[in-house]
């Protein structure tokens, strides 16, 4: 499977998992889009054709702005490939607090602060330039 085929399969895996959280609900509700602002993904083992899969999907972390979305593959109980997303809700084409998101979800009092590799990746992502330095000269 190549890398587009992998990223294909964790939207549809993002998919299920906010139908299944009730916020697919919401999302047509309040007219709602997501967006993924960033992310990192590993690719540790081949998945060939027709093998079954198993996909995971978990937040690990939330802060004022973003969801921290982490999402593996497994095959036979071996990790194939795990990616590490920064997902938005959007409203009208901005990014919405997402404490307005877990209110719509009766989570208002979920606390789940980026800590360990989650918290190191968005450090080092916010140091790397935007827009990317052009080096061809």
């Amino acid at each position: 499977m190549n890398n587009g085929r992998v990223f294909t399969l964790y939207d549809l895996g993002r998919m299920d998992f906010a139908v299944r959280t009730g916020l697919g609900k919401q999302l047509l509700k309040q007219r709602w889009g997501l967006v993924i602002a960033g992310s990192t993904i590993q690719y540790r083992k081949r998945i060939r054709a027709f093998q079954k899969v198993t996909l995971k999907t978990k937040i690990v972390g939330i802060d004022a702005r973003w969801l921290y979305i982490e999402q593996s593959m497994w095959v036979k109980g071996q990790p194939c490939s795990s990616g590490l997303l920064r997902t938005g809700v959007t409203k009208g084409g901005r990014v919405i607090d997402t404490a307005q998101v877990l209110a719509a979800l009766d989570q208002s009092n979920w606390d789940l602060p980026p800590t360990g590799y989650v918290a190191e990746w968005i450090k080092s992502d916010a140091d790397r330039p935007w827009p990317p330095v052009d080096t061809a000269d």
